[in-house]
């Protein structure tokens, strides 16, 4: 703390963490506190403050690194990059070397996936490699040609290099390689192969069932029609009911789970919600505290931080008040007070702020996405003079 009070960077990450095992049995507990030092040195220490432990609490020895983020030297914050972690285990495994222990010989970071991919897996998430994988596979289940095959990816909303063989949603920065999802052009033909072999008829002539494609939805219309809401009643961001848009995106993935034909067009939408527990989490927060709309939600983030302002000031009250006190009761009395203040007040309401304000950031996206999933089904959806619902087919002309 003194460090970052010195370059004024009390915000932010307050440390990052690290750590370095050793095979069962392979080192004593003074070799691996060695072996730590000497990569933390290495690693960071000629900028950074960093402690080093050696936990004796599992079968095999391992040192923990805490490193403060923010240079003793000038300030400057440690991000902790992908190249940093490697950098690091580069470091590890030379010092390890140096005494004859032993290293994890060619092995991957995160199992060969990304950082976000790794975490999201180990939170329960769906990545988005994981759910085109599951299209991909819908997609030859329903192919019997590539042509066929590049039309269903098409159909849902992807965007494909027959060149690279490489599929990319809108959106994304970078597109993704069929064959590091596990589909090698030998995996594609052979599915191809077999589907096209399955459709001829007994004497094996001519070509007689149809790819069973999924029925084009109009699932969010139907919703969003059943709860009186119009998606284009307004423009303006004021007058969007963020709670309602929450219900119909939660009530179309909940639809799709038990629905088979049942799909969202949107790629964007589809991998936009991965964690639809955390969608009903913000929608419960939202009725419980009356929110509506942006105006509601910008003012109730104000009014929060006042309150969290007049706490903490309350708190520092205390505070003082607890380092002049002398008398032993006033004094276990003011802590319980400083504490009372902190654990069921401030950090409540610090825990509503970052939801309130993480609701905000994603609710316009989230807005854009469900209009154009409308947009997405108009084709197939109409009503009547009664304002009643009528499904139809789409247009043959310019249908996807």
């Amino acid at each position: 703390m003194a460090v970052k009070r010195r370059f004024g960077k009390i915000g932010g990450t307050v440390a990052w963490h690290g750590f370095q095992s050793f095979v069962t049995g392979e080192v004593t507990p003074e070799e691996a506190f060695e072996i730590g030092k000497e990569t933390a040195r290495r690693m960071w220490g000629d900028k950074y403050q960093v402690v080093v432990t050696v936990h004796l609490n599992t079968d095999n020895l391992h040192c923990h690194f805490v490193v403060n983020p923010i240079s003793f030297k000038d300030g400057s914050r440690f991000q902790n990059k992908i190249y940093n972690h490697r950098r690091l285990r580069e470091i590890s495994d030379e010092v390890c070397r140096e005494r004859g222990k032993s290293v994890l010989e060619h092995s991957d970071f995160y199992g060969g996936k990304s950082r976000g991919a790794y975490w999201a897996e180990k939170k329960g998430h769906s990545t988005h490699r994981d759910m085109l994988a599951k299209d991909v596979e819908y997609c030859l289940s329903v192919s019997y040609t590539r042509e066929t095959f590049y039309k269903q990816l098409y159909g849902l909303g992807y965007e494909i290099d027959k060149a690279r063989m490489s599929v990319k949603g809108k959106g994304w920065e970078r597109a993704v390689r069929l064959r590091g999802l596990g589909f090698t052009d030998e995996v594609i033909d052979r599915r191809l192969n077999r589907n096209y072999s399955y459709g001829y008829s007994f004497v094996g002539r001519v070509w007689n069932t149809h790819p069973p494609k999924k029925r084009r939805s109009v699932l969010l219309f139907y919703i969003a029609h059943d709860l009186g809401y119009n998606i284009e009643h307004s423009r303006d961001v004021a007058e969007i009911y963020i709670d309602l848009l929450f219900l119909i995106i939660i009530n179309a993935f909940k639809v799709i789970k038990e629905v088979k034909d049942a799909v969202i067009m949107s790629v964007d939408l589809r991998h936009q919600v991965k964690d639809l527990e955390q969608f009903v989490y913000d929608y419960k927060f939202l009725r419980e505290t009356d929110i509506h709309t942006f105006p509601q939600l910008d003012r109730y983030i104000e009014d929060t931080q006042t309150k969290i302002t007049e706490l903490e000031r309350e708190r520092g009250l205390l505070r003082n008040k607890i380092r002049r006190e002398t008398d032993p009761e006033v004094l276990a009395d003011n802590r319980a007070a400083r504490s009372e203040i902190t654990k069921n007040h401030i950090e409540p309401l610090r825990k509503n702020l970052d939801r309130a304000k993480r609701i905000k950031d994603k609710s316009p996206h989230l807005y854009d996405l469900v209009r154009q999933e409308f947009e997405m089904e108009a084709p197939y959806r109409r009503l009547d003079r009664n304002g009643r619902m009528i499904f139809k087919d789409a247009p043959e002309k310019g249908a996807r």
